[in-house]
């Protein structure tokens, strides 16, 4: 189902796990995919190559988010290439592991500077765009941790909560101008960050499996083709929370 077509979609934190899966999916609706990347450059381009070698249009484009100028740069270079960004996935993240007697104030700043304050530069950089055509799609990947106690630490959880409230803040902003925000909080996704120590097992999942980095995209799929629902944060967790 190519009803993307003729939409632009920037992905950042593209290049593996979750925002893999999402520009692949976005790529096979037929949107034309930004890859955003920090350091990995070549697992970003095998994302964009792999969207290519299906007759898709990709780009990949290196930034750091958490900086004004870097989102600058990185959307002005969408735009010259790809146009405008219809489509935005405010994906990349870190998640440092700190116990509370180790958590350094250098440790919350760069959590809340990716993890939040990227989102906010993004979304100020691309949403005059989406307002002029009034049409947009904007969705934060938050966690289980916004609202749970998680195991990664406060600094992390502080982040996705942000994260969350700041979804809710654009939405009530954007809604009468065709633009809906919303976010997607998965918990235990079987990524690096689980396999890096975050869980050994899935024992207290009820679904008694982690869920996959395909299942998030279905999600965003979801939410990009759903006009009426804005300023929601949708739960991925097998079960083991209800928002």
């Amino acid at each position: 189902m190519k009803d993307l077509a003729q939409r632009v979609a920037l992905v950042t934190g593209g290049s593996r796990g979750i925002g893999r899966a999402i520009a692949i999916s976005l790529a096979e609706a037929g949107a034309a995919v930004a890859v955003n990347y920090h350091e990995k450059s070549a697992e970003a381009e095998v994302v964009a190559q792999s969207i290519r070698d299906k007759g898709g249009k990709a780009m990949t484009i290196q930034a750091d988010v958490s900086q004004a100028s870097e989102v600058a740069r990185m959307v002005a270079g969408v735009e010259a290439e790809l146009g405008p960004v219809d489509v935005l996935v405010n994906n990349a993240g870190i998640g440092l592991i700190r116990g509370i007697d180790d958590l350094t104030e250098a440790d919350f700043d760069i959590t809340i500077a990716v993890n939040l304050k990227s989102a906010f530069l993004c979304i100020q950089r691309v949403s005059p765009g989406m307002r002029q055509k009034k049409w947009g799609r904007i969705i934060n990947i938050s966690s289980g941790a916004a609202r749970g106690g998680g195991g990664i630490g406060p600094h992390y959880n502080a982040s996705k909560a942000g994260l969350e409230g700041l979804t809710r803040g654009y939405a009530a902003r954007l809604v009468k101008e065709g633009i809906t925000v919303n976010a997607v909080a998965p918990s235990l996704i079987e990524t690096d960050m689980v396999k890096q120590g975050l869980a050994s097992s899935p024992a207290r999942i009820p679904l008694g499996r982690f869920g996959t980095s395909e299942e998030c995209a279905q999600v965003v799929m979801m939410l990009v083709r759903t006009e009426y629902m804005t300023g929601q944060t949708v739960a991925l967790s097998g079960g083991m929370s209800f928002l």
